[in-house]
């Protein structure tokens, strides 16, 4: 293990999969992420070696075939795909969010249906909040689910899914004005459907068209889609936890986990810069030694490093309080907006110290620069992290009377 981001009282089986996992990162994905992310291409058989890791079921209960481990656990995993190539990440990202809204929300039948074959891989989750004008507004969601019977029928357009193309259930937050009259608050009147259709492009269900990948500047790799709701039946026992109305809570407390992940995702992002920038600056040499032992980039790699532990200190708490059962919302914003912002910097001071090199798509540290700033905006950008970080300071330090 390196000596950055070193995590305090970790059991041994935590441990174990940590080591697991970085040697599959080292020898799997480290190797190959370059060429695949140039060429877009989905990793298939990284993919199938996480399957076999049996990282799909990391934090789904060993009832259901999982490995029920914790949320920090999963966190720490992440940070070393992340660390090998972030797409890889937000592949199991989306599809855990959605596990982990079904093990909290679901009914006993929703969970029987999914949780087995999604710790397995078979079923693939993805999420979807979204919309094409709905910014940080979730308030704004205009897709609408309408009871007809035993059956909603769901009409609207959602933007900006992960694995929207290869996910197999998809977590859809619609409007559903059923039995919440007229003036109701926008986030009480808000449903989680859980929408089964067949991985792919074009319709892959009547009524359900997801139109194919969206052309990004990097997260590359992994899917990124719209999908197209018109006259979409969904079955009223495909209703989140069974009943309608609560969506929004359901969604956010997804998004705190979501958030944890994104934070780890800068942390591995960010350790991965610091490796690419430490080693260069041994190897390359002007005015006759190594840049190293200039003291203006000693400079910079110390920045560097202690950026590295700040925001995985930071993470580690996240997602340790959310595993004790506490409100977290306040650690989660905090550590996703520390994380993406410090991984933005070191990723360009890590592009800095290759000199032009770092230009040249032949070395590593070009993607990941052109990866980071999908963190900033991830899973709520800076400026939605500080309006909640705000509003949760003044509610613990109210002054009374």
């Amino acid at each position: 293990m390196s000596r950055l981001a070193q995590t305090a009282g970790l059991t041994d089986v935590q441990r174990e999969i940590l080591s697991t996992v970085r040697d599959f990162v080292d020898k799997e994905i480290i190797p190959v992420a370059t060429q695949l992310e140039h060429r877009d291409e989905y990793p298939t058989e990284i993919v199938e070696g996480l399957k076999e890791l049996g990282l799909f079921g990391l934090m789904i209960p060993e009832e259901y075939g999982g490995l029920g481990e914790s949320l920090l656990t999963y966190a720490l995993c992440v940070e070393e795909i992340a660390r090998g190539w972030m797409s890889v990440s937000g592949i199991i990202n989306t599809h855990f969010i959605v596990a982990y809204m079904l093990k909290q929300h679901g009914t006993r039948e929703q969970k029987d249906t999914f949780l087995p074959r999604m710790a397995l891989g078979e079923v693939r989750g993805a999420f979807s909040m979204s919309e094409p004008a709905l910014g940080s507004d979730v308030s704004a969601i205009t897709s609408k689910g309408v009871r007809d019977g035993e059956e909603y029928v769901l009409n609207g357009q959602k933007m900006w899914l992960t694995n929207g193309g290869t996910s197999t259930l998809v977590a859809v937050l619609c409007r559903s004005d059923e039995g919440h009259p007229e003036g109701t608050a926008p986030h009480r009147s808000m449903t989680t459907f859980l929408v089964e259709k067949e991985a792919g492009f074009g319709e892959v269900r009547p009524g359900l068209t997801i139109p194919g990948k969206i052309d990004k500047m990097g997260y590359k790799g992994v899917d990124t889609t719209e999908l197209v709701m018109d006259g979409l039946r969904i079955p009223a026992n495909r209703v989140l936890g069974g009943t309608t109305g609560r969506g929004f809570y359901q969604m956010m407390d997804g998004v705190e986990v979501g958030r944890v992940n994104v934070a780890a995702r800068g942390c591995g992002v960010a350790q991965r810069a610091f490796e690419l920038g430490v080693s260069y600056a041994q190897q390359r040499h002007t005015f006759g030694k190594p840049i190293a032992q200039h003291q203006a980039i000693q400079f910079k790699l110390a920045e560097m490093a202690t950026k590295v532990e700040a925001a995985h200190a930071m993470m580690v708490n996240a997602a340790r309080k959310k595993d004790s059962g506490e409100r977290n919302d306040l650690e989660a914003g905090m550590a996703k907006y520390l994380a993406s912002e410090y991984c933005k910097e070191v990723v360009e001071d890590a592009f800095r110290i290759h000199g032009g090199y770092g230009f040249s798509k032949e070395y590593e540290i070009e993607r990941l620069y052109r990866e980071a700033p999908m963190l900033l905006i991830g899973e709520g950008t800076a400026e939605i992290q500080k309006m909640i970080i705000g509003r949760r300071l003044l509610e613990e330090y109210r002054i009374q009377g």
